[in-house]
């Protein structure tokens, strides 16, 4: 399931190629042929991203509203200049927009062709419309997100503060933490050398602040890179003389999906284990339970 900074790079991106315009919205799938229909004709006003959760600000048209997408497990958005190709597979929605769009529909070819950009969104969780009060529901039953200006990590410290759960699972609480996942969870309880197994009561005032600093900080330099990266650069491949990671997801971390491989600080072996029914990895030796 994408992390954050993943919904928090589509936000952004989003809205640079579609922001201002006026879209045509169609479902190839016909799950979502209603919804599109109330989209088509109104324009991106906002994009917006909360944790895992996206959201498009519409204006005008038939309806308009917020267009409110969780990607889950299997959720993928393609997206490409000028006239969309022929819909493939199962497309939940799919949105033109761009000044041909607004002047002749989404098979207009002249002008401002060039200019259009489409989007194409395949097995989401959830596509839907939502209103104001819905979205601020939505946003309410939310923790703190280290990607947004608005965050609160104070109460989501004294949640996790007073509870007796293990940390690991207290992370991945989107109630607590918005868009943390397994990696980011994983990865920064590495770097604050606590075992992700540790009650949450156990936790200190100081070691909270130190790991939602870090929480922001990788997290933004996972926006800019688009890749998860948690090792710091004594630690890279170059400064060990070691091979590049090489998973499909990415990036270079300390100990995620590494179970039986040496930690890259201490040589120990990396252990892994179930966790509030998710895998976990960590050191035994630079994360002591």
């Amino acid at each position: 399931m994408p992390e954050g900074h993943t919904i928090h790079r589509l936000a952004a991106h989003h809205h640079a190629v579609l922001g201002g315009a006026q879209v045509v919205a169609t479902s190839p799938q016909g799950r979502f042929t209603a919804g599109a229909a109330r989209l088509t004709g109104a324009t991106l006003a906002a994009t917006e991203a909360y944790g895992k959760h996206l959201l498009h600000h519409y204006r005008g048209g038939p309806a308009g509203g917020i267009l409110h997408v969780h990607l889950g497990l299997y959720g993928t958005v393609a997206d490409g200049p000028g006239q969309p190709p022929a819909p493939v597979g199962q497309i939940r929605l799919r949105l033109v927009g761009g000044p041909a769009v607004a002047a002749g529909g989404p098979t207009a070819t002249a002008g401002a062709t060039d200019r259009r950009h489409w989007l194409d969104l395949r097995g989401p969780a959830a596509c839907e419309l939502l209103t104001e009060a819905e979205a601020d529901a939505l946003r309410d039953r939310l923790g703190a997100d280290p990607l947004r200006d608005d965050a609160d990590p104070d109460t989501a410290g004294g949640r996790i503060r007073r509870s007796a759960r293990p940390l690991g699972a207290l992370l991945l609480d989107q109630t607590i933490v918005a868009g943390v996942g397994l990696v980011y969870a994983t990865e920064v309880l590495f770097r604050a050398g606590i075992a992700p197994t540790t009650p949450g009561r156990r936790l200190t005032a100081d070691q909270w602040q130190r790991i939602w600093a870090d929480l922001v900080t990788l997290m933004r330099i996972g926006v800019r890179r688009g890749r998860i990266d948690t090792v710091r650069d004594e630690h890279l491949p170059e400064a060990m003389g070691r091979a590049p990671r090489n998973d499909r997801h990415g990036g270079e971390v300390y100990v995620y999906r590494r179970a039986g491989q040496p930690c890259l600080c201490c040589g120990a072996t990396v252990a892994a284990g179930a966790l509030a029914a998710r895998n976990t990895y960590w050191c035994p030796t630079c994360q002591p339970g």
